[in-house]
């Protein structure tokens, strides 16, 4: 049974290969979807099986097709790239955080730095990958439908681990596959890692994701593509039977996986939407919603504590930060805090992070930008923080003056962006393949869009804008 995901990641990259050597490059989003979102539930089951020798080889099919992507767009670039101020910013985070991975800085040797670097800076190849697209050669509209089929798959799978009561995980081989990997003991109540488990004994699901956190991040990757096939260039969202079952799914999954930060970033995520998209509705009903919260809150820490209730405690451990997860973010932050301050070029690639975990010294890992400025320094976290915000900005900037699939794509990065913003502080978000390889391509097949636009004078757009 378990032998369908290898199967299935398989099939995704001979699929896509070949319709990437058939010229359709587009079909590289097949893999991307299909194959990475189960990543590291093959990998764990290969390992399992006892295929120790395959890992390499099927970690290596996501660096194949960058390569090839890459070197295929470039021989077939006929016009010159004009460049937007975000690949300025970009090719000078890869080009300054390359110089730590090159130089002897830090305590790590090269080979441990260059890992560093790749986990820290691959996203850039990705973001050249959709970058160097041209939106008219993807059927975008498609892939939004996959990544909708792939939450609702996940969702499925997820309501058969809650039926049986036991994590997917327990069965794959993952707690093995991740101490042969990254040399991480097995932790928490159910033999996998904490980030399985919530305080007040609820068990967190990851459905065939890496872990709860991954699923989390893709169910707001999901919603927020959702929001995007969906609304209308008059700003309506008309769902059809398809919509109203992934809404469902992405619902179902973001409950289960129980991600505090995803949680609240779905919440914020909608709430985004329906500023953006003038829903009053929408917008008073989380503002109603809101309230109730805030007065079930102030009721649980008014009422005398039940040790038995377990909601009532992970709020209030949650809130004054007493739970073991709380205390252990605040405590990295603060590390990772204080490890900028004291070096403010940073302590060298490996310092932080999944590499720096897998080598027994991580500082800060708990954020993704302090993890970035851990690494390389306040120039590179600056660097960083410039990027995400130009993201949202041009999102901004963008989204009343494209129409169609331009829209849709504009809207999609734009919330996922906002959607991200809580659980980056609260993980390494772009330790995730899936998250990071869709996210990164998308974001460049932006700003391939928007940079062979001309500038709209503000003033047409306002009223552009008061029409609509």
């Amino acid at each position: 049974m378990m032998m369908i995901f290898p199967i299935i990641y398989i099939f995704a990259f001979v699929l896509a290969l070949s319709d990437v050597v058939n010229g359709k490059k587009d079909g590289f989003l097949i893999f991307l979807i299909f194959g990475l979102s189960i990543y590291t539930t093959v990998l764990s089951i290969t390992f399992m099986l006892g295929f120790k020798s395959m890992i390499v080889y099927l970690q290596s099919f996501k660096e194949i097709f960058i390569v090839l992507i890459l070197g295929m767009s470039i021989w077939n670039l006929k016009t010159k790239i004009k460049l937007h101020s975000i690949d300025y910013l970009i090719i000078a985070f890869f080009g300054y955080t390359l110089l730590y991975a090159i130089l002897p800085i830090g305590e790590k040797g090269l080979l441990d730095r260059i890992m560093a670097f790749r986990s820290l800076s691959f996203f850039v190849l990705v973001y050249a990958c959709g970058r160097l697209y041209k939106p008219k050669e993807i059927y975008i509209s498609k892939y939004f439908h996959y990544i909708l089929l792939l939450s609702i798959a996940a969702a499925l799978v997820m309501l058969t681990e809650i039926a049986a009561d036991r994590h997917l995980q327990t069965i794959t081989g993952y707690a093995d596959y991740n101490f042969y990997l990254f040399n991480f003991e097995p932790s928490g109540n159910y033999g996998l890692t904490w980030t399985f488990e919530s305080e007040g004994g609820y068990k967190r699901f990851a459905s065939f994701f890496a872990n709860p956190l991954e699923f989390a991040s893709a169910t707001i990757i999901a919603i927020s593509v959702l929001a995007a096939l969906y609304t209308t260039n008059k700003y309506k969202l008309k769902l059809d039977t398809f919509g109203y079952i992934s809404l469902a799914a992405t619902l179902t999954c973001i409950v289960f996986a129980f991600s505090r930060s995803a949680f609240i970033s779905y919440f914020i995520l909608l709430y985004a939407y329906s500023l953006l998209t003038k829903r009053e509705f929408i917008t008073n009903t989380i503002h109603a919603g809101a309230a109730v919260v805030i007065i079930y809150v102030i009721y649980l820490l008014t009422k005398e504590q039940d040790q038995n209730d377990g909601i009532q405690m992970v709020i209030i451990n949650t809130l004054n930060f007493s739970n073991p997860s709380s205390v252990g973010h605040l405590v990295e932050w603060i590390q990772g805090a204080l490890a900028i301050a004291a070096n403010p070029l940073g302590l060298g690639l490996g310092s932080s992070g999944r590499i720096g975990g897998t080598l027994g010294e991580n500082i800060g890992g708990e954020n993704q930008f302090i993890i970035v400025g851990v690494q390389a320094g306040i120039v590179a976290l600056i660097l960083y923080l410039v990027i995400y915000i130009a993201f949202i900005k041009q999102g901004i900037k963008w989204f009343y003056r494209l129409e169609g699939k331009e829209k849709k794509i504009c809207l999609a990065i734009l919330l996922i962006k906002v959607g991200f913003i809580v659980p980056s502080l609260t993980s390494e978000i772009e330790s995730s393949s899936y998250i990071s390889y869709v996210t990164w391509f998308l974001s460049g097949l932006f700003v391939s869009l928007i940079s062979t636009k001309v500038a709209i004078p503000a003033s047409i757009e306002i009223k552009k804008a008061k029409d609509d």
